[in-house]
């Protein structure tokens, strides 16, 4: 599907007729100069803000009948990775017989045009196939290829609102994103491509974003490499970091790009350490030498330097981990497919274990 950048929110005018719905936290709908420039269009707008950042699909069925009530004929969406799955859904379940649960029903073509605006530089959800939402508590991977945004508005500015924490989280997303792409055994020469330089420039300017320099330039870099890591994982999709790291996000509150973050350096370890069980078709050597790359990319003794260097054991107390037989039994298989090393129940035990054990350590 073929993207389309616009310039401004003013340009909203040519693609839009009639009403639209706008996705957006109450918090950014507040604050938001992006929203003073939706509002000078011409267009009318019903705002849905009824999700939170782990979003459900009760909240989503809220947000198809608030465009349906409101006879709404377009989406847009301002926000991060929660604000923009929230919408590619409701596109999807437009398409959709209300009397059924949308989750079991399929669609074909995808009429509603979807415009997303990103307030962060991480998920990369504005370029890929994939949305996440939780049902009765569990992660639903929701995969279309109609769902990638029709356009996408690109602001440096909305990034000087992000509060710390959240994008240290986020640009680890994106990190990880970058590293789960570059050694899935389904990378390609373009994905590759994607991934390098998205770790090239984040590598380049993490420190001085993460210092709050409000370099629009710095912004707008972190902005693209936010969105080559996620057109790599639209490619590839993710790996058993991501995987493994869902539950810990909707048990003990950890943000998304923490979580995949504290597990990627131990599924990175146990996977040096197990070359032998590598599955990727390219080979053995062939996996050394990508991870040989992306550690020369990085340019750190480990990705655990990372997580000291962006200083992220001071925001949150994280609990100690338990019920580690629960989190393996919740790990979705398929993501694990994608996986360079075999993983399995007892692999899984293992590195949950040394996670449970690094936390306790640290508390």
């Amino acid at each position: 599907m073929q993207q389309v950048e616009l310039n401004s929110a003013i340009d909203l005018n040519r693609i839009i007729t009639g009403k639209y719905l706008l996705v957006c936290g109450l918090s950014y709908y507040r604050t938001l100069p992006i929203i003073s420039e939706l509002k000078k269009t011409n267009l009318t707008f019903a705002r849905f803000s009824d999700y939170n950042s782990n979003p459900t699909y009760e909240s989503v069925v809220r947000g198809v009948e608030v465009y349906r009530k409101e006879n709404c004929t377009a989406i847009v969406a301002v926000g991060g990775g929660s604000a923009i799955d929230v919408a590619k859904c409701i596109k999807l379940f437009l398409e959709m017989n209300t009397g059924d649960n949308y989750l079991r029903q399929s669609a074909v073509h995808l009429k509603t045009p979807l415009v997303v605006v990103p307030t962060t530089a991480g998920t990369g959800s504005e370029a890929t196939r994939y949305a996440v939402i939780y049902y009765n508590g569990e992660k639903q991977s929701i995969c279309h290829e109609e769902l990638i945004p029709n356009y996408v508005i690109f602001d440096s500015l909305l990034l000087d609102f992000l509060p710390e924490y959240p994008k240290k989280s986020a640009l680890l997303d994106a990190l990880c994103h970058s590293i789960e792409s570059w050694w899935s055994i389904h990378s390609t020469s373009e994905s590759k491509s994607y991934s390098k330089e998205a770790l090239r420039i984040i590598t380049t300017n993490w420190k001085e974003y993460i210092d709050d320099k409000h370099s629009l330039t710095v912004n707008k870099e972190m902005l693209y490499a936010a969105n080559l890591a996620g057109k790599a994982i639209n490619i590839t999709a993710t790996t058993a970091p991501h995987a493994m790291s869902y539950k810990l996000t909707s048990n003990y509150g950890i943000s998304h790009g923490h979580a995949v973050a504290l597990v990627l350096p131990i599924v990175w370890r146990y996977m040096s350490c197990h070359v032998d069980k590598c599955i990727d078709k390219r080979g053995n050597e062939y996996f050394e030498e990508t991870l040989q790359e992306i550690s020369q990319v990085l340019d750190v003794n480990g990705f655990d330097e990372i997580l000291m260097r962006f200083e992220m054991d001071k925001y949150k107390n994280i609990p100690a981990i338990e019920g580690i037989e629960e989190l393996v039994d919740t790990v979705n298989l398929l993501r694990l497919s994608n996986n360079p090393v075999v993983l399995d129940k007892t692999s899984l035990t293992e590195i949950y274990s040394e996670l449970s054990k690094q936390i306790a350590e640290k508390g």
